[in-house]
């Protein structure tokens, strides 16, 4: 059997609670055999003030996911220097894992909305499954406009919308397409962040040797675009 690899690509400014669920989740409606966090690098000649050195984040997400076998992390996108494009990592993946490898590609609606804009996004449609994910505020309807997909069933869109289905799965070329509706996940990577500058507790919110790295080194401690603003 090919292994069922989900990739999941973010910040991670902090990983939290709320990203654990979703993967496992997913990796239970998709019977996936591991999912990939991919935390990016740095942006080139962008200062964030309230983004963590990648090498913290991906540290991050180590220490958050050390316990589950069937959960992983690449520095891929940390080694890589410049702009990191999707095709790119998926193209390094594919060499990585091996062409007999399943890749699922695990994205958020409102992300995927953007889709069209990517780098080479037909290639990506050969290369990989996408996963789309449902975000609160978000409509699946809203695939209906979004260029290069097939034609999904309105009356589809809307059953999921309204919960009446948990998933659709539309074949493209070689791969395929996969809406999935999940819980709605109340946590929020920035809301942590404005706890721990504010010294509010943050517990229920992270995994326990997260939280621990934040507070040792001392991140999210200062956002000075928030103070100067």
């Amino acid at each position: 059997m090919p292994l069922r690899l989900g990739i999941l690509g973010g910040s991670f400014n902090p990983i939290h609670n709320g990203h654990l669920a979703i993967v496992r989740q997913t990796r239970e409606a998709l019977e996936l055999d591991q999912i990939l966090f991919i935390p990016t690098g740095q942006p080139p000649h962008k200062h964030n003030s309230s983004l963590a050195p990648a090498q913290d984040r991906y540290e991050m997400v180590r220490l958050a996911i050390a316990s589950d076998l069937t959960l992983a992390v690449s520095d891929v996108e940390l080694r890589r220097p410049g702009k990191s494009y999707t095709i790119d990592t998926v193209r390094l993946l594919q060499q990585e894992y091996g062409a007999q490898t399943q890749l699922f590609f695990l994205i958020g609606l409102d992300a995927f909305l953007d889709f069209p804009s990517w780098q080479d996004p037909q290639a990506l449609l050969e290369l990989c499954q996408f996963v789309i994910l449902s975000r609160p505020g978000q409509s699946f309807r809203s695939l209906s406009t979004v260029r290069l997909l097939p034609p999904i069933p309105y009356s589809s869109l809307a059953d999921l919308d309204a919960e009446r289905i948990s998933q659709i799965k539309t074949p493209i070329r070689t791969q395929g397409l996969i809406c999935l509706k999940l819980p709605p996940c109340p946590i929020s990577a920035s809301d942590i962040r404005a706890r721990t500058r504010q010294g509010l507790p943050v517990a229920n919110l992270l995994p326990p040797l997260v939280e621990s790295y934040i507070l040792r080194h001392h991140l999210y401690q200062e956002d000075r675009d928030h103070t100067n603003s």
